[in-house]
């Protein structure tokens, strides 16, 4: 499958084995292929990973579980973030998406004075950027994945199960695994005819 094949195919899929068509370290390759490729702004390289399988997986979403028990009481959580977690724990593994943010400011502190105000987004899309190249990797891999955000009140703890740096932010928890067999992905729902989101100027694709 081709990468371009792969982006038309992603889709969030919530419905997960615990299974995976491809080996442990094949993941941990393409997050590495991210790491060392995904473009950052002048080269800062601020993104971090960290891939949780297994027992890490599913310690992962516990503290989600407990965390979010406590802050929203037990009715509140039992009437529906419950069952979604309780989703998540049924894939494959995890992987976190985190900034640094010592390295933001000494990127902040190199950069000409024109662009210090826009390091936060800079660094913000290069996260961007590796989600997307992951996503796309894993589900060309027949892997189905889905993107959620359970930071900021899951960090404290999740970094000190993993011994995480403090200058770390989570930014994404990426939850993958086999799909569930008669998942149908249907097309994406466009908002907008593409005239009214893509305009062309010179050449001859002109709008």
């Amino acid at each position: 499958m081709s990468f371009a094949i792969a982006t038309q195919k992603r889709r969030s899929i919530r419905a997960l084995q615990p299974i995976s068509p491809i080996p442990d370290s094949s993941i941990i390759e393409l997050a590495s292929s991210a790491i060392l490729h995904v473009p950052s702004a002048f080269n800062s390289q601020t993104t971090r990973l960290t891939i949780l399988f297994s027992e890490a997986h599913l310690k992962l979403w516990s503290i989600t579980a407990s965390t979010f028990e406590t802050h929203l009481g037990a009715e509140r959580y039992n009437s529906g973030p419950a069952d979604r977690i309780a989703g998540y724990m049924k894939g494959y593994g995890t992987i976190l998406f985190w900034d640094d943010v010592e390295v933001v400011e000494q990127a902040r502190n190199g950069a000409p004075d024109v662009y210090k105000d826009k390091m936060d987004e800079w660094m913000h899309q290069s996260n961007g950027m590796h989600q997307y190249y992951l996503w796309v990797a894993l589900e060309e891999q027949g892997l189905g994945v889905n993107v959620q955000h359970y930071n900021p009140l899951i960090d404290g703890e999740v970094k000190k199960e993993w011994a995480v740096s403090d200058s770390w932010r989570l930014r994404a928890q990426m939850v993958f695994g086999l799909p569930e067999k008669g998942i149908v992905v249907g097309e994406k729902e466009q908002k907008l005819a593409i005239e009214e989101r893509l305009k062309v100027f010179g050449g001859e694709g002109e709008s």
